[in-house]
């Protein structure tokens, strides 16, 4: 069986995407595929997105991603402060997010998972939505329904079944809400393979060093809503 490894929302934290090569290195993922958010909230964007294009095959446009983009071309007025991503990522690096598509498609053990961030292309599909609000998930832009959706954006892993197959959040690297870990998703089966086969999930925990993640933010004076950031990597407590 293949082992496929699903990350997404690191969200500029480094000690929680450190946390996340150290078992990457344990567990030998035979493919990593990145499902949007390298940027934004935290104090290293730059270096999580370096990370990301050094470490995963595949990779999708997160919301956050899309926004520091546009706003770096065009920014709103009362969002001058947040220059300091687009400042930090410089223009490859906003060119390479540019770049991104917004959603793909990956078959395992004869089922079609439709991969995307969430917004901007979908909702943010939340853990405690029912049933029926999770179903438009599983249809792509082209009009194509999958066996399956995996996503990210709300920062809370999670794995439903239904009748019309799996909805499964991948859970955030580097900003968890909930539980302040560093979460991801291991998928098991036949990659690439039409043939129905078992396949399993597995949602990955990881205990990383909270403080040390607020400490690095303390170092950037100028990182916009610093205090909110900081409360959610210690509590998991979203911040408004």
């Amino acid at each position: 069986m293949d082992k496929i490894l699903f990350i997404a929302d690191l969200h500029g934290n480094m000690p929680a995407t450190l946390a996340l090569e150290k078992e990457i290195n344990k567990i030998r993922p035979d493919d990593i595929w990145f499902l949007g958010d390298a940027v934004g909230k935290g104090p290293e964007s730059d270096k999580t997105i370096d990370w990301v294009k050094a470490h995963c095959n595949h990779y999708l446009s997160g919301n956050w991603d899309m926004l520091m983009v546009e706003w770096s071309k065009k920014c709103p007025p009362g969002h001058e402060h947040n220059a300091f991503y687009w400042n930090q990522l410089g223009k490859e690096r906003l060119d390479w997010l540019e770049s991104l598509p917004a959603e793909a498609e990956v078959i395992i053990s004869g089922i079609s998972f439709r991969l995307f961030h969430g917004r901007p292309i979908d909702e943010n599909y939340h853990s405690y939505l029912s049933m029926d609000e999770y179903r438009p998930g599983f249809t792509d832009a082209k009009g194509k329904l999958h066996g399956g959706f995996i996503c990210a954006d709300c920062h809370m892993p999670y794995i439903r079944e239904m009748d019309l197959g799996y909805a499964i959040n991948t859970g955030s690297v580097g900003n968890s809400l909930g539980l302040p870990r560093c979460h991801a998703l291991v998928i098991e089966g036949e990659l690439g393979s039409s043939d129905l086969a078992p396949i399993s999930f597995n949602i990955l925990s990881i205990p990383y060093d909270n403080v040390l993640a607020a400490k690095i933010a303390d170092e950037y004076p100028d990182l916009p809503r610093k205090d909110a950031y900081k409360n959610e990597v210690l509590t998991g407590v979203y911040s408004r």
